[in-house]
């Protein structure tokens, strides 16, 4: 009885809330070094470059594999795992550099760590909240996902801080720092209470039978739409504002990236507090026409200053579409699972690399147009929205989403 005292589901929430903030720091330190990499170990843009590859193609691989093992070994087990992955990760990032005769390599190894706890946390997380007996799953789902944005501009900001009050030289005692967080969360985890995901006497779906679900297609196309409309134009703003306005790096990185994630995490944040005043269907579609405005306003517009507004507006606009996409998932599929979650993740991850490839390869076609390209990218908000009225029209398909 005191263990159910001391941790209730209440503390399961926040250690969910801990575990985006983990991915975002995995996801958003090494990036802030790569020019210290470059000077340092003198490693070619092109092998730096190779890490980010490395992390996100390790995260979708991880996102496939885990549909056949955390079922099997548990999700307590497996949310430790992943955070003793990231906090190994970022404590080898400190020393193997150091004590490899290749400092290349070293680093290699340990962003291959932590990509692994990065990929685990995205399934499990989710699930995890989502089984949590709370009143209003959209509201708590929509807060969750904010703790990402809220990680992302806590990483800049505060490295940011050290890296002026310390030098930059000591960026392996922050990497020691960051690791902190995922180590003490992973004590948490394996404590704190685990809701089944699935009803006693049910069953979850194996894999086959989810994909023979017709309705789980169009949320594996919503999910890829949510995050190619998200990375569409945050991965191209820092380079957008520096081409617009002509300001560094650094302002650049504050009034593109920044704002878009901070909007974002307020969309989410908004509707994490009144949600349940709300209806997600409505909210959803209203945040895919404004993520065309947004687009728009970036690409059409000749003034830097409503382009630097079209990008902060888009962060707002697709903050809803990744947790609204799970939440309306777990509605429809109650016995979805680990798979389903797994390969929405999967279906969100390959939109997150699909959209920028996108936007990328339309601007080198026109000339390094980047207006181009991210005009290119409105398509994933309009076919989200269009996913959204397709399961509206289409009774008995999924349970009520308000």
């Amino acid at each position: 009885m005191k263990h159910k005292k001391k941790f209730g589901y209440q503390s399961t929430i926040n250690a969910c809330f801990v575990g985006f903030v983990v991915q975002a720091i995995v996801n958003n330190y090494v990036p802030l070094l790569f020019l210290t990499f470059q000077n340092t170990y003198q490693i070619p843009l092109s092998k730096i470059t190779l890490l980010v590859t490395l992390n996100f193609g390790l995260q979708l691989t991880v996102d496939l594999l885990s549909v056949f093992f955390v079922d099997r070994i548990g999700y307590r087990i497996s949310l430790v795992a992943a955070h003793l992955c990231a906090t190994s990760g970022l404590v080898l990032l400190a020393v193997l550099p150091e004590l490899l005769p290749d400092p290349y390599a070293g680093i290699l190894i340990a962003v291959m760590i932590y990509a692994v706890g990065g990929g685990l946390l995205e399934v499990l997380v989710s699930p995890v909240m989502e089984a949590c007996p709370t009143e209003h799953k959209e509201k708590a789902m929509s807060m969750l996902h904010s703790f990402y944005c809220w990680g992302h501009v806590g990483v800049v900001l505060f490295s940011t801080a050290f890296f002026a009050l310390f030098g930059i030289e000591n960026w392996r005692i922050l990497a020691c720092i960051w690791a902190s967080i995922p180590f003490v969360n992973a004590l948490l985890f394996a404590k704190v209470p685990i809701a089944p995901l699935i009803q006693d006497g049910e069953r979850g779906y194996t894999l086959g039978e989810l994909c023979r679900q017709k309705i789980f297609w169009v949320f594996l196309l919503m999910m890829l739409c949510a995050g190619a409309s998200e990375l569409s134009v945050s991965q191209w703003a820092s380079v957008f504002a520096e081409r617009a306005l002509g300001v560094s790096k650094t302002i650049g990185d504050l009034t593109g990236p920044m704002s878009f994630a901070i909007l974002m995490g307020i969309s989410r944040a908004f509707y994490g507090k009144y949600g349940d005043k709300i209806n997600l269907d409505t909210f959803m579609i209203g945040s895919s026409i404004l993520c065309v405005i947004a687009n728009l306003c970036i690409t059409l517009t000749k003034s830097p200053a409503l382009g630097l507004i079209g990008c902060a507006l888009c962060g707002l606009s697709v903050g809803i579409m990744w947790p609204g996409t799970f939440s309306k998932a777990s509605a429809a599929i109650p016995r979805g699972g680990t798979a389903m979650f797994a390969l929405m993740a999967l279906a969100g991850d390959m939109g997150c690399s699909s959209g920028p490839t996108l936007v990328g390869m339309v601007s080198s076609a026109m000339g390094d147009d980047l207006k181009r390209g991210i005009l290119a990218a409105v398509c994933f908000p309009i076919v989200l929205a269009a996913a959204i009225l397709s399961l509206r029209i289409s009774p008995g398909k999924q349970k009520k989403t308000v």
